[in-house]
Formats: structure tokens, C-alpha cells, sequence
């Protein structure tokens, strides 16, 4: 299935980089990243999170689910449009 129509990514495309480890994308911004692409609508963003808790979760990996530092945008949409440190 087709989550991000600007990229063409599938839900697959997405799953494929959701490897655990060190290296494993933990936001959206990351999955774009992995891809080689970046958001442009950022409509996906949603859909691609839930794509990643629910592989996460399957492979034992807790998510996460906001940013510890307080350095982050609160709003999916603004944190998969900006780059991770």
C-alpha cells in the first residue's frame, strides 16, 4: 500500500528500514532519511509513525513517543521535517 504519494513509498518501503539496532530510524524524519527522501505534504507522517510502532512493538523495541530533551516540535507533521541529532 502506498502511504506517502509525494515519495511513492509503500508501507514495505517503510517496514524495510525498521531493523532493530543502533542504526534502526526512530522518528519519521529518519524513515525519510533511510529512503533517501524527505517529507513534502508531510500527510504521511501519521501513517508512517503508526507503520513504525506497530513493527517496533512486533519486534520487541519499545517506540518512542516524544522527545526527552525538549528539544523536538510537539506536532508529527514539524518533527518529521526536522533532522535528528
Amino acid at each position: 500500500m502506498i502511504v506517502c504519494s509525494c515519495n511513492i513509498l509503500s508501507d514495505g518501503d517503510v517496514k524495510a528500514c525498521l531493523t532493530p539496532g543502533p542504526d534502526c530510524p526512530r522518528t519519521p524524519a529518519q524513515v525519510y532519511r533511510c529512503l533517501g527522501c524527505s517529507p513534502n505534504c508531510g500527510r504521511c507522517v501519521r501513517t508512517i509513525r503508526a507503520i513504525m510502532d506497530k513493527a517496533l512493538a512486533d519486534a520487541g523495541v519499545e517506540p518512542v513517543s516524544a522527545c526527552r530533551r525538549g528539544c523536538c516540535p510537539g506536532l508529527p507533521e514539524q518533527a518529521a521535517a526536522e533532522p535528528t541529532l
